[in-house]
């Protein structure tokens, strides 16, 4: 299954600091190869896909219930504006859910892992099952050779360690260098973000070291590459897989929930720093998805975490995978 694009630049610098990446499109076909609960392991949900000759296994870190969506999700917009489009679309009008998947590619060179999931710190919750996932779908973090991180929330953070040393022990690591500056400045010390700077001291300062930082347009490793889409937090990164003229968009969390955030992109969500950016990011990414028909992975949307967009009346509408890779 071919996917065709034709723009060459994933969208002009814009309102605080959208970036432009030029060169980004290419060809898709992406079939599926496997499917795994990972119960034999004792390990959680996987979904691999094969991404020309790369590998890309979906892994759910654990779900988590919340109430009153309005508190996080449209939080600019009336109460009764939030609970009608979730009833639209025969969601629950005073609970959600909300998935986390980190993303394991093997490009045959190197094994790399995007985000980390909530770690040790969320196992009580009943999260915190990324290495149980990784098990699973017949891999052992210590194979692991590049961590790469997209923001620095705790949910993408918290299992770069485990019993205070490294998870991945063989990894090198690579995040943004704006988001590494922004959290690691002792400036977050009184406000907001003080927590979010407790814990990247915590997990991400003892691995600079090992640590490459990088910035709009950065090559991982050959094949993926780094895509500035600031807003959600101040150094805010997607990438671009492409393996034999094949393309995947990992958009991280430039949406938050595949209805409230892609449907409303202007509404505004609690968790983005910047909501006037994020809600432009949000615009400027998913009109492209949707123009180009492109498949993309978002760590917060319904697991697998993988589909396309389509436009619908002044947002778009999440079309989750289905059998389209099974043929």
């Amino acid at each position: 299954m071919t996917f065709l694009m034709k723009r060459r630049t994933l969208f002009g610098a814009g309102a605080a600091g959208v970036l432009t990446a030029p060169g980004l499109w290419g060809g898709f076909a992406m079939a599926e190869e496997s499917t795994g609960t990972g119960a034999a392991s004792g390990g959680g949900a996987f979904r691999t896909l094969k991404l020309g000759s790369f590998k890309v296994t979906v892994i759910s870190d654990g779900t988590r219930a919340s109430g009153n969506p309005h508190e996080t999700f449209g939080t600019n917009q009336p109460s009764e504006a939030v609970a009608a489009l979730l009833a639209e679309n025969f969601l629950p009008t005073g609970a959600f859910v909300t998935g986390f998947s980190p993303t394991l590619v093997d490009t045959g060179s190197d094994l790399v892992l995007f985000d980390t999931g909530f770690g040790e710190g969320g196992r009580e919750a009943g999260m915190g099952q990324l290495a149980r996932g990784i098990r699973a779908a017949g891999y052992a973090p210590e194979q692991i050779s590049v961590v790469v991180i997209t923001h620095m929330h705790g949910d993408h953070i918290g299992g770069l360690t485990e019993g205070g040393k490294p998870a991945f022990a063989n990894a090198r690591y690579v995040t943004g260098q704006v988001e590494y500056d922004f959290w690691k400045d002792t400036a977050r010390v009184g406000t907001p973000a003080e927590n979010g700077h407790k814990a990247v001291l915590e997990k991400v300062v003892p691995l600079a070291e090992k640590t490459t930082f990088i910035a709009d347009g950065a090559e991982v490793v050959p094949g993926i590459s780094a895509i500035a889409a600031f807003g959600h937090s101040p150094g805010h990164m997607i990438y671009r897989l492409e393996s034999e003229g094949q393309t995947l968009i990992l958009t991280a969390d430039t949406a938050n929930h595949y209805v409230l955030s892609l449907q409303r992109p202007d509404w505004e969500v609690r968790f983005d720093m910047d909501k006037a950016a994020a809600a432009a990011t949000r615009k400027n990414v998913f009109d492209m998805v949707a123009t180009d028909r492109l498949p993309f992975m978002g760590y917060h949307m319904p697991f697998p975490a993988v589909g396309f967009v389509e436009r619908k009346d002044t947002g778009y509408r999440f079309v989750p995978v289905s059998y389209q890779f099974d043929i």
